[in-house]
């Protein structure tokens, strides 16, 4: 079965530095949330971070397992990157750990357009894109990005977007799922809705539904 990683190292400097993946919605944290969505698509689950050991008991979760940054400090673009090394399958779904609403049936849906093709077409990212732009942080990448990645990090390139843009434009495969692919699992709005602020969070009280 393909990896899933869930990104929870973040500095969250605009949330105070609380750690939003233990933010409560609907009852229950975000982490949870998001355990209880991926577990039916992966038996190979990773929170990534710098230190995220801690998380692993309260969540108590089987198939989950800590990984560290292998370079610290480098944000998202770190935490794929480690993601990508640690993973024990060649595809990999990236979620940040403040997306509460992500559901099974759209993950399942991104790789499968990662995994079904032949290996002469199969896409080296899976991506949403939406009027907000990319969505990269719940996407799904292949190790075939694994050199891409490192040279970014080592140039100090650390924007997700930008990675898609150069493999674009260098002609990887990028597989980009738009607005109206989207909307067949749900509202994208609320599907890919993220907690950046304090406000962020105040606003999913009007998102909150309790279908999966």
């Amino acid at each position: 079965m393909p990896s899933a990683a869930i990104l929870a190292g973040g500095a969250a400097i605009r949330f105070g530095g609380r750690d939003k993946s233990a933010l409560v919605v609907g009852g229950r944290t975000i982490l949870e949330r998001q355990l209880d969505v991926l577990s039916p698509v992966t038996d190979d689950l990773m929170l990534v971070g710098p230190d995220r050991v801690d998380a692993i008991g309260p969540a108590g979760h089987v198939n989950l397992r800590a990984v560290p940054d292998r370079v610290p400090g480098q944000g998202p673009l770190g935490g794929l990157d480690a993601a990508l090394a640690a993973a024990r399958d060649e595809v990999v779904f990236l979620l940040a750990c403040d997306m509460p609403f992500v559901t099974s049936a759209l993950v399942a849906h991104l790789i499968a357009l990662a995994t079904s093709a032949g290996d002469t077409d199969r896409p080296s990212i899976v991506v949403p894109v939406t009027d907000r732009g990319y969505h990269p942080l719940c996407a799904v990448y292949t190790r075939a990005c694994q050199a891409m990645v490192a040279r970014h990090l080592a140039e100090r390139r650390l924007a997700l977007k930008d990675l898609l843009s150069v493999m674009s434009a260098n002609e990887a495969r990028v597989r980009v799922v738009t607005d109206r692919e989207l909307e067949a699992f749900g509202d994208p709005g609320r599907l890919l809705a993220n907690v950046n602020t304090p406000a962020d969070y105040d606003t999913l009280e009007a998102l909150q539904d309790h279908r999966r």
